[in-house]
């Protein structure tokens, strides 16, 4: 097979424009926005991978017309900044919630800033191709790249991200930290993305690279313009005489001669000696980062690709079924449901991406079922029946941990069941998955005490034991609901359409409900479909708007909207468009009534946290899944929904601080300013956690105040609490995938910063493989540290391409204990071949210069046009599977 090359003049204008479209006007590879304090003008990691992705997704949207929809055109896009909300509007329509889409972008620009970070890969020069190791870089970029694909193709996208992260961090420092920009190359290196083809022209140990060089810029300090290199980084490796450096004012190896160094990391002086050439980096970068994303979307074809970064305004389906003998009525609205969502939303944007199930009963749980394909899933759903009787309580929670292990983040999970969970114990750990998945859980619980048939009590049951799931419901921003056999089809229709997408729940003052008081929540002019949700001993309610007209329980239309009754669950929808401004609820009630009031929208937020780094060579944010007890930590809001062609009279929406409330209490702790970070069109906001909310390791809510367009109070609220970690706990794994029969060491750290705390650590893995740790217990003081190794056997037996999952527990020992904390690590097996194995020697012999110039692009392989035919050159990822684009509409 022959690889097809192409000029660059083939691809034609739209590449140039629309590369032109996407650089911001300044001049990368410093980890990500917060990076910016520090070199402001300077294009960081997370930059080139959101431009890139957001690249190979227009060009995705470009090929394929959106059904029922006008075709997009370039020329729309040309002379503007790509965004994410933009080309989700213009494709799927206005209002198309672009939430999934950044939270899944999101996602591969933390794994990417990581690499800067992370104790098991900051100082690793084969993962930024450092110390002149640029072949065993290679074999790690490109094993980065392999796992990314076996991990989408087995739907963990999470661990796909993960990876592809890790890749695109090694490949964009590749252009940063070789010299590849100052040999005069303005394309890609040819042969970095496959393993088979030789890096040559390397230079050699005894090659002297650099001169010395005393200034903070270095621009003629390279050699040798011949032979490719990289700058030596600390101390280890030693760099050897004559070799360049890295550079900057943190790399111990730039003060020993030659002095000085050739990264081109930032525009400032002071960390890049070479930061006249940041630009041309960034360029190179660039366009190497959309032919990976092109890589992938190739050989995943258009649909796993879409999957991948979540290219839809779409949720999951994700179904956890009790199957125990009482459940008839309970499976039949579950598949009632089901073929109700594939029915109304097949064909359109709004259809399940995926669709996972899991049934459980007592002793047993699962299999997971997972499927793209909504017939697949629907023809399975129609085989479960209700089975045989068994006991309360049942395996409910361990049926629901599986559920998540295998639903996409930010899914919504619905739980049918009449029993409560016989595994109680695991409820703390679901509880951190939920928040680690960002998936809300909804119980649908038909709980009749009257009802025996089909359902043995072998003792006397505590009122007491659906807390777990009242616990769980609460940590995922979901719910509990109450209801009997009667009307679990129509509970369950209504729950349901929450996945239609672009919901929010809107906050309520006061936070704890009390009957008979007025409760009040605030309406804006971008909400629609405002919808009130009450159930429990409810005996009357009336709901009152801004001008003070009201609408009480009768069912039917009323002056406000339509009510809707299901035994004690109730539903009032307003009529469109609803009046802006405070509007009140009072119910009366036999104990406290569970109230929530969705609406959708467009306008939406995601979040995450983060610590400041600094002090290093790599300054910027360091991503926390959750803040830490006394550890100074910073909040990051992306604003979603802020599409730029909206009528310019209107204004931007924007808000101004973030009010925090202790849960579930509702007391106010705190309000913080919310600072803008970079173009505001991005909708990047930063805040400072104050360090008396963080003194305590007990969860607030988060909710954005603002003002709309026209000047009007504006409020959105997180869908889940944020809990505050007592301790810092950190997995990490080896740099690359497991082989069966192997052994993988792991590390372990653990730190407390707001006081001593005497801790148990406890390790779990699915499945189940031999773990040994050698750390159990942690002693530790304020602002101490432990470290621990774990060993990870891999059995001979152990399936290809499969998931496994390690977690570790931090628990807290005596009276005063904390909660736990739990750290997740996902790895994947893979099965060795031949390419797994270094191809090159360290330094090739062969001293002649790389087949690429200017005026050609990389070697791409292809096998099948959309019409069929061409040819292949076999790769590291086998067949490649359609033609590869790059920002214009020309193959190559």
């Amino acid at each position: 097979m022959f690889p097809v090359e192409v000029p660059l003049s083939h691809l034609g204008p739209p590449i140039l424009l629309l590369l032109q479209l996407l650089l911001p006007p300044t001049s990368a590879f410093f980890p990500n926005i917060w990076s910016l304090l520090a070199a402001p003008g300077s294009v960081t990691h997370q930059d080139l991978t959101e431009e890139a992705a957001l690249n190979v997704t227009l060009q995705l949207f470009l090929e394929r017309p959106p059904p029922g929809r006008p075709r997009l055109r370039l020329e729309d896009f040309r002379g503007r900044t790509l965004l994410a909300d933009d080309i989700f509007a213009a494709y799927f329509g206005p209002g198309s919630p672009s939430r999934r889409f950044r939270a899944a972008l999101g996602e591969v620009s933390r794994a990417n800033a990581a690499q800067d970070f992370l104790p098991a890969s900051r100082n690793n020069p084969d993962l930024h191709f450092d110390s002149e190791r640029l072949v065993q870089g290679r074999t790690l970029l490109v094993g980065a790249l392999r796992e990314t694909l076996v991990a989408a193709r087995a739907f963990q996208h999470a661990l796909a991200r993960q990876r592809l992260g890790a890749a695109l961090h090694a490949l964009q420092d590749f252009y940063s930290h070789s010299n590849w920009v100052e040999l005069g190359e303005r394309q890609p290196h040819p042969h970095l993305l496959w393993p088979r083809r030789e890096l040559r022209s390397l230079a050699q140990v005894g090659d002297p690279t650099c001169s010395d060089c005393e200034e903070l810029s270095c621009p003629g300090n390279m050699l040798d313009f011949t032979l490719l290199t990289s700058g030596y980084f600390g101390m280890h490796p030693p760099k050897p005489p004559g070799k360049c450096s890295h550079g900057g004012h943190f790399d111990q190896s730039s003060s020993q001669p030659p002095r000085g160094g050739i990264n081109k990391d930032s525009t400032s002086p002071s960390f890049s000696p070479h930061h006249m050439l940041h630009l041309q980096a960034v360029e190179v970068a660039l366009l190497a980062s959309i032919e990976a994303f092109s890589l992938l979307r190739s050989r995943l074809g258009d649909r796993g690709f879409s999957r991948l970064l979540d290219i839809t305004p779409a949720s999951s389906l994700s179904f956890v079924l009790d199957t125990t003998g009482s459940m008839g009525e309970e499976i039949n609205a579950a598949k009632v449901q089901a073929r109700r969502i594939v029915e109304q939303r097949q064909g359109s944007p709004m259809e399940p991406v995926f669709y996972v199930l899991v049934p459980f009963h007592d002793p047993g749980f699962g299999p997971v079922f997972t499927t793209s394909d909504p017939d697949s899933f629907w023809q399975k759903l129609n085989e479960i029946h209700a089975l045989g009787g068994g006991d309360e309580p049942e395996m409910c929670l361990s049926a629901l941990e599986l559920a998540l292990l295998h639903t996409p983040p930010l899914s919504d999970i619905f739980v049918f069941t009449d029993a409560s969970p016989k595994d109680a114990f695991l409820t703390n750990r679901v509880e951190s998955l939920t928040r680690e998945r960002r998936c809300r859980v909804t119980f649908l619980v038909t709980e009749d005490p009257s009802r025996v048939q089909g359902r043995a009590r072998r003792e006397v049951l505590s009122p007491l034991r659906f807390e777990p799931y009242e616990a769980i419901a609460l940590a995922s921003g979901g719910e509990v609901i109450f209801t009997k056999d009667q009307h679990i089809q129509d509970v369950a229709a209504i729950v349901g359409e929450s996945l239609a997408g672009g919901w929010v729940t809107l906050p309520l003052e006061p936070r704890v409900f009390i009957p008979g008081e007025t409760c009040v929540f605030a309406v804006d002019r971008l909400l629609r479909q405002v919808t009130v949700r009450m159930h429990g001993d409810i005996s009357s309610f009336w709901i009152k708007n801004p001008a003070g007209v009201s609408q009480g329980p009768e069912e039917g239309t009323g002056p406000l909207g339509h009510t809707r009754r299901f035994g004690q669950f109730w539903t009032v929808t307003m009529t469109d468009p609803p009046q802006t401004g405070s509007w009140e609820i009072q119910i009366a009630a036999e104990g406290i009534p569970r109230v929530r009031v969705q609406a959708q929208t467009s306008l939406d937020f995601l979040f995450h946290f983060g610590i400041a780094m600094e002090d290093g060579p790599h300054p910027g944010l360091y991503p926390l899944t959750q803040p830490v007890a006394g550890l100074q930590t910073q909040l990051l809001v992306e604003v979603t929904g802020l599409v730029s062609r909206q009528n310019p009279e209107e204004g931007r929406p924007h808000f101004s601080h973030a009010v925090l409330r202790r849960v579930p209490e509702g007391t106010h702790l705190s309000r913080v300013p919310l600072e803008p970070v970079g173009p505001p069109e991005r909708g990047l906001l930063a805040a400072s956690l104050p360090p008396t909310l963080l003194s305590v390791p007990a969860p607030f809510s988060l909710e954005l105040v603002g003002q709309d367009g026209g000047g009007q109070g504006l409020r959105r609220t997180a869908p889940q609490p944020c809990p505050v970690a007592p301790v810092l706990l950190e997995l990490s794994g080896p740099p690359s995938f497991l082989a069966p029969g192997s052994k993988a060491p792991l590390s372990l750290h653990i730190a407390s910063f707001s006081g001593p705390q005497d801790l148990d650590l406890r390790t779990s893995v699915n499945p189940s493989f031999s773990l040994t740790s050698n750390l159990s217990r942690a002693h530790l003081g304020q602002n101490e540290s432990a470290w621990g190794r774990l060993w990870l056997e891999v059995p001979d037996s152990a399936a290809p391409d499969s998931v496994v999952m390690v977690t570790v527990t931090a628990v807290g020992q005596g009276a005063s204990a904390v909660p736990p904390t739990h750290a997740f690590l996902r790895l994947l097996v893979l099965a060795r071949s031949s390419q797994d194995q270094p191809e090159t020697p360290a330094h090739s012999a062969d001293r002649g210069r790389p087949p690429a110039t200017p005026a050609s692009l990389p070697p791409t392989l292809v096998t099948q046009d959309r019409a069929g035919g061409g040819v292949v050159d076999r790769a590291w990822w086998g067949t490649v599977g359609g033609v590869l684009f790059l920002l214009g509409c020309s193959s190559w």
